[in-house]
This record gives structure tokens, sequence and C-alpha cells, in this order.
């Protein structure tokens, strides 16, 4: 499959302070990427110098089709409705609207209103039908979901998913790591300006080891074990509790969270 954005070598830097330090990696066509970074880590410069937003040092970026970019911070002004933002977005890129994307987004609903009398989850709606009203081909997402309702929330997952069986390909930043190992098909990790992983969940699973979690509630509290095989683990720590003669009152084992691995990922890096 051919990559819809190519990075090599990316270098950005605020005077003494190297941001990005030659960082690369490939977003295929059609898939939905996250790039991921704690605070301070690269991430908000990376992707605003893929957006074309700033200018780098040196490496190169290319892009393959057109780019639709919704930002975290969009804004509009106040007294602005819905369709004449539309129809703006749209002279300005001479395209003709898609009533499809409108009533799939829901603007119809609220096209009276004005701009300031909009709910957070209806400016998010509207922000990313800006975003598409040209029919790009790879989608610029920062935070989509921050400050929205869990209907809300759950309602642009679905839009996003709908955006990648049309063959699009969807770039994500998200604080939310369940949001981005239920949508991602890919996450890269920057830490520190540089790529310290690039893959799919599963594959950081695999490489920070830690697959499970096994949670035992005796009567001295709660404890959690981690473990790459439950069997042997969970034999191992129950043979142990009754040889000492402790009441087992509860047992839970699931799978690491993506973001206990990202948070392990990054302490790693940082050491």
């Amino acid at each position: 499959m051919s990559n819809a954005i190519e990075i090599s070598r990316l270098k950005k830097s605020y005077g003494n302070d190297i941001v990005l330090k030659e960082i690369s990696f490939q977003i295929t066509k059609g898939e939905i990427f996250a790039l991921l970074g704690i605070n301070g880590a690269g991430k908000t410069t990376a992707l605003e110098c893929i957006e074309g937003l700033k200018n780098y040092d040196s490496g190169a970026i290319t892009i393959n089709g057109k780019m639709g970019i919704q930002l975290q911070s969009s804004s509009l002004p106040a007294h602005i409705k819905p369709m004449e933002a539309m129809q703006l977005f749209a002279k300005w890129n001479k395209v003709k609207i898609d009533d499809t994307l409108i009533h799939s987004l829901g603007l119809r609903e609220i096209e009276k209103k004005q701009y300031v009398q909009l709910s957070t989850g209806q400016k998010r709606r509207l922000h990313l039908a800006l975003a598409l009203v040209s029919n790009p081909d790879i989608i610029f997402l920062d935070e989509p979901t921050a400050g929205l309702d869990v209907e809300g929330r759950l309602s642009l997952h679905d839009q996003i998913r709908n955006l990648k069986s049309q063959r699009k390909t969807v770039v994500l930043a998200s604080h939310d790591m369940a949001e981005v190992e239920t949508l991602c098909d890919r996450i890269a990790i920057l830490n520190d300006g540089k790529i310290v992983f690039c893959g799919t969940a599963s594959e950081l699973t695999n490489k920070i080891g830690k697959k499970y979690f096994i949670h035992i509630k005796t009567g001295r509290g709660s404890e959690t074990f981690e473990a790459d095989n439950i069997e042997n683990v969970l034999l191992s720590l129950l043979g142990e509790l009754k040889q000492k003669g402790t009441k087992v009152l509860d047992i839970k084992v699931d799978r690491g969270t993506l973001e206990q691995h990202f948070m392990e990922m990054a302490r790693r890096a940082e050491e």
C-alpha cells in the first residue's frame, strides 16, 4: 500500500532548543494514525510542520493528497451561521457543498443558530464539516472529542470510522488513550523530540512485555501483578497465598491498557 504522508529526518528548533530531532515515519493511505506524546514532547510542533502551519529547519515532508485540518482551538465569528460558514469555505475551495456531509453531521438541525449559540459538541461537528468540505484525502483531527459528552464522543467516533470506510487517511492527536486504542490502526510515540515507537497497539504491548495485569484482593488489601503468562503467574500467586493461609476475596485479570504502555514507553525513553 502507498503512503499518504512520508516524514524523513524532520528537524525543528526554537533558538538553541531542538524540538524535533530528525524524526522519520510514514502514514499509510486509508489508515487511522495517532501521533502521541506527553506535554513538551514535540507532538504539536510536528503536526504543525506537517500541516504547513510552521516552517522547519531541515528534512522532508511528502504529502500525497489534499488535506483537511480540524484544529483544537478552531473558532469562527460569533454571529456566523453554520451554513454561512460552509458556503464560505466551499467558495474558498471552489467546490459544491455535499448534502450527504451536511446530513451526516447533523448541521440541518442547527443551521438557524449563530456560532455563539452552539454547544461544544455542535461546534466540533461544524469544525469537522469545514475540514471535510473540500473532500480531502487526508484529515488532521487535533483533540476532536475534547469537551464532548459521551453521546457526542460516540457520534464523532462513528464519523471517523466512516471516513476510514471511504479510504480517507485520518491523523489523530488525542490525550484520550482509550479513544486512540479504539480507533487507530497504528500509533507513533514522540518523546523528547524523537520517535520512540511506531506500530500497532499490540506491537507496543509486545515491546513493553506487559500483556496482563492480575488484581488480587485479600484480607490484607489489594495488590496488582504484571504477567506475560496468566496461567503460570496466577497459579504461582495462588499457591503462595494458600501456603501463607491468606484468604483470597476477589481476582480480576485484564490486559494492560494503551495508556499504561504509553507511560511505560515514555518512562523508558526518559531513562
